[in-house]
């Protein structure tokens, strides 16, 4: 690891990243919640539209998997601002697509550099921050979801019911350029990395990855885990309208209630995830999540009030188990190989997302009416992939030379 940076400059940096995280979680959210008007407007399918979706996270996890032959070859902070810029210029691209294939070349585009941002954040917080409060430090940059629902996809859809859907994508665009900036000042070089990469070929790192039994249960663990949530997450919107669960002017309120919530429990469970262990706090966490996703798919037209409920568990069981995930995945992989490793986790991350959202579209019809039908097909498959998640998480070790609560229950 690194050596470890003083508060004040670990404290811009982890703000940093979480600004780069929002970024690039918005730019993949705001695409579902304006499912409907894309729909209508470019008079495609839910397949279509969940292709759409798709599109950004297959092109993701492509762009990882190229990532790890050069990742740990690159200084962290050059590679980082380099990325930021690329997919700065193709969230304008999307601004500016004037149809929807036009739209998925730009979304394919976008995918190629935020996923490798992604990985990036991680790989960073993994050689910055010391395993005890690793915890914290991913749930604090984590609040990016929160965020993201709170503010980011509720201004995003004001924008896009005033001003048409790419204004979206045009306010995007400025917030890249002012964190780019920032990122500039408090992003801190990081090249210890590089000596151990030296006169290696460039796909070694990968295939020492690869060939680690640990990191495969990790990265089936990974697939697992955003496998789960996202044959249920892009097709929330689609449901909640075409069945009457609620109005469209009221679809912002479901993003902004789960995301304030999820901004105030994010803190918090990273706190306990150091405190009980990021595979105890992971594996209840996805024991808590099961409800809220089957009844996420299941609601009928019903008060508001009670549809924020459901809606808001939903958020932030499924934010409640990234953050646990995430530590217990940086701290799976070998120091030496993090870059990589985290790169290769998000290509897989981003490919099962992909898949899942495929899947989803696939599992979803419509009635003569126009209604969604067999949404919960979506939760048993979500369920069962929960299940596998489970089952993984008890069988990764995490690499720490310091005492922690996970150290009893990593397999020897």
């Amino acid at each position: 690891m690194h050596n470890p940076l003083p508060p004040a400059q670990e404290r811009w940096l982890l703000i940093t990243l979480a600004g780069i995280q929002f970024t690039h979680i918005v730019d993949f959210m705001i695409m579902m919640p304006l499912g409907p008007q894309l729909t209508a407007l470019f008079a495609i399918s839910d397949a279509q539209f969940g292709l759409l979706v798709s599109a950004y996270t297959l092109s993701a996890g492509l762009s990882g998997l190229l990532a790890t032959g050069f990742i740990d070859r690159f200084e962290r902070k050059q590679l980082m601002l380099v990325l930021y810029l690329f997919f700065a210029l193709t969230t304008l691209g999307c601004a500016l697509a004037p149809s929807y294939a036009w739209l998925m070349v730009a979304r394919v585009a976008a995918g190629l550099f935020g996923g490798i941002l992604s990985a990036m954040t991680q790989t960073v917080i993994g050689d910055v921050i010391p395993f005890a409060r690793r915890g914290q430090a991913t749930g604090f940059v984590m609040t990016a979801f929160a965020l993201a629902s709170v503010a980011g996809v509720p201004a995003g859809l004001f924008l896009a019911n005033h001003g048409g859907w790419h204004s979206a994508f045009v306010a995007l665009t400025v917030m890249c350029s002012l964190v780019g900036v920032l990122a500039i000042y408090s992003l801190p070089r990081l090249s210890a990395h590089l000596a151990q990469a030296q006169g290696r070929d460039v796909f070694h790192a990968l295939q020492m990855v690869l060939k680690d039994a640990n990191h495969q249960r990790a990265l089936m663990l990974s697939a697992a885990m955003m496998f789960a949530g996202f044959t249920i997450i892009p097709y929330i919107t689609i449901y909640n309208q075409a069945n009457h669960v609620v109005e469209l002017s009221e679809i912002p309120y479901i993003y902004l209630c789960g995301g304030a919530v999820t901004l105030f429990t994010s803190r918090w469970i990273g706190v306990w995830t150091d405190r009980l262990g990021k595979r105890v706090m992971f594996q209840r966490m996805v024991l808590l999540s099961a409800l809220p996703m089957t009844l996420t798919t299941l609601m009928q037209p019903m008060p508001l009030a009670w549809v924020l409920v459901v809606t808001t568990s939903f958020f932030v069981a499924m934010n409640g188990r990234m953050i646990p995930g995430m530590a217990l995945l940086t701290s799976a992989a070998l120091p030496m190989y993090r870059g990589t490793f985290m790169s290769l986790n998000g290509a897989v991350q981003s490919v099962s997302i992909g898949l899942a959202s495929w899947v989803g579209g696939l599992l979803i019809q419509r009635n003569e009416l126009g209604q969604v039908t067999h949404y919960w097909l979506c939760a048993v498959v979500g369920v069962v992939a929960s299940v596998l998640a489970y089952y993984l998480a008890q069988h990764v070790k995490v690499h720490t030379a310091e005492p922690s609560p996970d150290a009893a229950h990593s397999p020897n």
